[in-house]
């Protein structure tokens, strides 16, 4: 099955994207886009040519998603959150070629109105609070709240807080699911039960 696309939505010719995907009104899809499957690009989405966007992420209403971000598989991004790619822009300086790599990993969630800065990578699973601005790497599972973003806990794959320290070490069960997650060594996973 082809991916849906809205009467109002611009999708330029040679841009890549998965069945079962949605692209609703007034979005613009650049060209050299590439877009996974079951992906939703809510309204007024733009999506860039240097743009990787990985199967059954959602991109909520007003997100510009600019070259040199990735996304993987399961994002969210939410309503009006922010890309940067450019550190230091200036209108009357050309800095196109200064263009920093974002990478958004696995399952990670984006709150409404919160803000990435280019060049940094957030983890599997992190997830950053409405209105944070992120200007650092994000460990796997994090929860980054503030401006700028720290972190004041852990969060499940399922997206409820985990009882954790922020450091030392530890163990938590999600509440919802049940699965058991390990703190050790400043990092936290999910502990995988033998069969």
């Amino acid at each position: 099955m082809a991916h849906y696309q809205h009467s109002s939505a611009i999708v330029d010719e040679g841009a890549q994207i998965g069945d079962d995907s949605r692209v609703w009104h007034f979005v613009h899809v650049c060209g050299g886009a590439r877009i996974g499957k079951g992906v939703s690009l809510g309204q007024n989405v733009f999506v860039g040519n240097r743009v990787v966007i990985g199967d059954r992420c959602k991109v909520q209403n007003n997100v510009s998603v600019y070259d040199n971000v990735t996304l993987e598989e399961g994002v969210f991004c939410g309503p009006s959150m922010v890309f940067t790619n450019v550190y230091n822009p200036r209108s009357l300086i050309e800095r196109k070629d200064e263009y920093r790599d974002t990478l958004v990993k696995r399952g990670a969630t984006l709150g409404a109105n919160c803000t990435i800065v280019c060049g940094v990578t957030v983890g599997e699973y992190a997830f950053v609070g409405a209105g944070a601005v992120v200007t650092q790497d994000v460990p796997a599972y994090a929860l980054m709240v503030g401006v700028p973003a720290r972190q004041i806990g852990w969060m499940s794959e399922y997206g409820e807080q985990l009882d954790l320290p922020l450091s030392g070490a530890g163990e938590a069960l999600c509440a919802h699911t049940g699965r058991r997650y390990v703190l050790r060594d400043g990092r936290v996973g999910r502990e995988e039960v033998a069969a």
